[in-house]
């Protein structure tokens, strides 16, 4: 039981004002709630002082591997030229393995440019990888080219070359990276995360039942396949929503891992330049961006997921991407998310909500790249990051972070919808603000209610009465699973 807590999202609409409540939880469901007091109390008693409840919280877009190694690797959030960047891994370890691995640089707005000369000169014949924190580029030196066995004239390796770069460099041993996903899931658990879509780019059918057979239990998963996978899925037999942990593990947990959607990424990112637009990048009348998947093939693959049983989590940044995966739903009857649209066209917000296609949105996205966004799509046309316009269009919402190209922290993504800035300027497009209410309901799956899964997080503060700094750093007093403690201040 949950003693004296107060009901602050989905849920507290059935309640009179904020008065507190006890929650009773049985077989991992709540069974009852009642003002404090009027039920004896049952089980153990988690006292909640008079804190503020809300549902498990998701994370809908992350890649997990990615997002836990990345605590391992050299940040570059805070290189503001290529010079820079390129000091930093001068004077980096390189790991055990030998290769020197940078994240997190954003090289859209460096004065400078990447160059093979300038990484070689910083760090010489040790391999040396710097991944851009949108994932779409990495910059490598000549050592690390002719290690992956690949060309450029730059350094920079761009799309598919980059996500295989990405792929080979999270390919740790798996006892490594379980331990890195476990410690990342703890950490996760402390922001009140009680469930995450993983989008790595590997076969996670297996990886998952394993973390949780070794004794994971920090939130539920659910993961993706991708295109290269497809025909190893379908001979599997995957299905999106079933599960695939169903035995009892030594944590006593089980049924957290479930199949997810196919993922496809058709066209690029706003940061490196690819995402496929409308209207040309500014200085670039030829560069529209790229649609790394045509339309044939995209029908192709979302009739193939459809009739296997899969759902589909589209990747699409520019107007033009967004358009040819709503066409691709259109034709083939497919069900699933459109992943970041970033920039939609005005005619596609009604197309979203009568496909019925969720918007799988990352919110920080407008506020890390509203200066990119300034200057290298200063000449769409189309709505940049939109949130309330998708909303009042009747498309449902969920918020993710991408981690790791923004924190896995879901009061972050809540804090960017309802304050549309995090420093001192004013609301970027402040029409595209979300209420606390509706930030909350695109970040979770349940409710507090009888009956629903016994997900829930314990906040230190009112959401309703924090402003945008103050659900940034909501205090998370407790995160509980299934009635399960996973956090616990």
């Amino acid at each position: 039981m949950i003693r004296a807590v107060r009901i602050a999202g989905p849920g507290r609409e059935f309640l009179i004002d904020d008065e507190p409540v006890d929650i009773v939880i049985a077989d991992g469901r709540i069974a009852d709630i009642a003002p404090t007091g009027a039920l004896r109390p049952q089980g153990e008693v988690l006292d909640a002082d008079g804190t503020w409840a809300v549902p498990g919280l998701w994370d809908n877009h992350v890649h997990t591997v990615q997002w836990a190694l990345a605590a391992e690797r050299v940040p570059l959030g805070a290189a503001g030229t290529a010079a820079q960047a390129a000091r930093i891994m001068a004077d980096a370890a390189p790991l055990p393995d030998g290769r020197l691995v940078g994240t997190g640089y954003r090289d859209a707005m460096w004065p400078d440019e990447p160059s093979l000369d300038l990484l070689d000169a910083a760090t010489g014949e040790t391999p040396a990888y710097l991944i851009n924190a949108d994932v779409h580029s990495t910059w490598l030196n000549s050592a690390a080219l002719r290690r992956e066995g690949f060309d450029s004239i730059d350094g920079v390796l761009r799309e598919e070359q980059a996500f295989e770069i990405s792929r080979r460099l999270n390919a740790v041993d798996p006892a490594h990276g379980d331990r890195a996903v476990q410690q990342a899931g703890e950490r996760a658990a402390a922001r009140g995360v009680t469930g995450l879509v993983d989008f790595d780019m590997a076969w996670n059918a297996d990886a998952w039942p394993r973390r949780v057979a070794a004794g994971f239990a920090a939130h539920r998963v659910e993961f993706a396949v991708y295109p290269f996978d497809l025909d190893r899925a379908i001979a599997a037999g995957l299905r999106t929503g079933e599960l695939r942990d169903l035995a009892e593990t030594p944590s006593g947990a089980r049924g957290l891992i479930r199949t997810g959607p196919l993922k496809i990424i058709t066209d690029g990112s706003l940061g490196t330049r690819t995402a496929a637009c409308s209207h040309h990048y500014p200085g670039d009348r030829e560069n529209f961006g790229v649609l790394n998947v045509d339309a044939a093939e995209l029908v192709e693959l979302l009739t193939r997921a459809t009739g296997a049983g899969l759902g589909a989590a589209v990747h699409a940044i520019g107007d033009r991407a967004v358009t040819a995966a709503l066409d691709a739903f259109t034709a083939t009857g497919a069900t699933g998310t459109v992943e970041h649209a970033q920039l939609v066209r005005h005619a596609d917000l009604a197309r979203f909500a009568r496909l019925g296609i969720v918007a799988s949105v990352q919110p920080q996205h407008a506020l890390d790249d509203r200066d990119l966004v300034e200057r290298h799509w200063a000449g769409q046309t189309s709505i940049g990051y939109p949130l309330a316009a998708l909303r009042d269009a009747g498309v449902e919402l969920r918020f993710g972070s991408d981690a790791p190209v923004a924190a896995l922290d879901p009061w972050q993504a809540i804090a960017a919808a309802v304050a549309r800035t995090d420093d001192d300027r004013a609301p970027w497009h402040p029409e595209e603000r979300l209420t606390v209410d509706q930030a909350l309901q695109a970040s979770v799956r349940t409710a507090l209610r009888p009956g629903e899964a016994a997900d829930v997080v314990l906040c230190g503060l009112d959401p309703h009465r924090a402003n945008g700094d103050g659900l940034r750093a909501m205090p998370v007093a407790a995160t509980m699973l299934a009635g399960r403690l996973t956090h616990l201040a």
